[in-house]
């Protein structure tokens, strides 16, 4: 039976610039969802134009001095922000560009949607390209991530969902969401990701494995320079079903960062598109409502391949190898095929021993997940963003003031969020997955 697949594309979201030497390049959606569109897919999918979220979105995971300063911070009066630049990790990574906030707005507003057409059951997968912006912290920037639109997709599927889990498979480790939701049993994130030699964020040690509530729902899989398809495979394949095994989650939220691929301008992995895109096709194939959504990436040329071949696959569509004509058609000299040829810059560093040391590692740990974690029965929150019919139903006005006896009632877990604040900055989002 066919999936159905909803498919979210703002098109002034491919039109923002990071600056002229900077890798991230948000001109490549524009890219692939030409490509899409040539290939026919739209065809295939409820295409929409995505909801843009509001500060008050964002507030459900970061700090409300960070999205004001990024609400408020343009390249023109940046002097008179200096003071915060460094608090807030704003520089060369994370520069301010004309329009920052809307490019927040745009990508972590269709990963938002894409979480409440799941929750309504509205699709079986919904697809946002523009998001997976994985690094971004409670109230800083990091890696060319600003707002984290995964963590607060997730939060929102949790209204619904008792269990989400969180695949990614970028070449970078995962470390804003797995931060986000470490003391937590009600999330779970995997993250395959190059470890080692001082390689960003430096985090992601397969003994970074949670803590109380959350021990053993954090999995890491860290691997070396150089891996190849099947060995990617050979890990991938059977991490992913002991987790299914004991985890059990009932939604998954997949980040499919290109920068895995092989001759990827700051990767140093040799994965082919189809290698890559076996992954995702593996995760469609588990049947679990999913929000796939997009991350790292730069080269530009096989970004736009790789998302349009796993668009092809999440909508169960073959698409010929010859790319069709479309308005970057140039940019796929000489050959102008969908799946380039592999030209492997350097040794593949992982063993056949090494790959299953960190099998069984993860083997070892998720037998200690003890059943499925437990959810209280309670009252589901409203969602946040406008239902098909185009009425809000949004449950709180952030404009009216709470009362004393309704602030009373709240209940806030004090494991949800790892944070150095969490004692003194308690998030609004805590009573949402009670």
């Amino acid at each position: 039976m066919s999936k159905r697949v909803s498919y979210f594309f703002n098109p002034d979201v491919g039109n923002f610039h990071y600056g002229q030497n900077h890798p991230m390049k948000p001109h490549r959606l524009s890219v692939i969802n030409s490509l899409v569109l040539n290939y026919g897919l739209y065809k295939k999918m409820q295409i929409y134009r995505p909801y843009k979220a509001s500060s008050h979105d964002m507030l459900r995971f970061h700090s409300d001095d960070y999205i004001e300063f990024l609400q408020k911070v343009t390249p023109q009066n940046l002097q008179t922000f200096t003071k915060f630049l460094s608090h807030f990790n704003v520089g060369d990574d994370c520069p301010v560009f004309e329009g920052l906030f809307d490019f927040c707005s745009m990508y972590t507003g269709a990963s938002l949607e894409g979480a409440t057409k799941l929750n309504n059951n509205c699709c079986d997968i919904a697809i946002n390209w523009s998001g997976g912006l994985h690094h971004a912290k409670k109230s800083e920037a990091s890696g060319f991530c600003y707002v984290n639109d995964i963590v607060i997709a997730i939060l929102e599927l949790l209204k619904y969902h008792p269990r989400v889990l969180y695949i990614d498979i970028d070449v970078h480790h995962g470390d804003g969401v797995q931060e986000a939701f470490y003391l937590t049993d009600r999330v779970m994130t995997v993250s395959f990701h190059k470890f080692g030699n001082y390689f960003f964020p430096g985090t992601g040690d397969m003994y970074e494995i949670g803590a109380e509530s959350g021990r053993y729902y954090s999995v890491n899989v860290p691997l070396k320079e150089g891996i190849d398809d099947a060995s990617y495979f050979q890990v991938f394949k059977p991490v992913i079903l002991y987790v299914m095994q004991f985890f059990q989650p009932t939604a998954i939220v997949l980040q499919c960062g290109a920068d895995s691929l092989d001759n990827d301008r700051l990767g140093c992995f040799s994965l082919s598109t189809k290698g890559h895109g076996e992954c995702v096709k593996f995760v469609r194939d588990l049947n679990v409502p999913l929000l796939a959504v997009g991350g790292g990436g730069y080269t530009l040329r096989n970004v736009a391949r790789c998302w349009t071949y796993e668009t092809s696959l999440l909508v169960d569509e073959e698409i010929d190898n010859q790319l069709p004509q479309n308005d970057y058609y140039a940019y796929f000299a000489p050959d102008y095929k969908l799946h380039p040829e592999i030209v492997t810059r350097q040794e593949n560093a992982n063993s056949k021993q090494y790959l299953e040391l960190i099998v069984k590692h993860t083997f070892d740990n998720l037998k200690m997940v003890q059943n499925s974690p437990s959810v209280q029965m309670h009252d589901i929150p409203g969602d946040l963003i406008p239902s098909s019919d185009g009425a809000m139903i949004d449950d709180l006005d952030p404009d009216v003031r709470v009362s004393q006896l309704e602030e009373d009632k709240k209940i806030d877990p004090p494991n949800e969020f790892y944070s150095d604040e969490q004692d003194q900055d308690k998030n609004s989002t805590a009573e949402e997955i009670t």
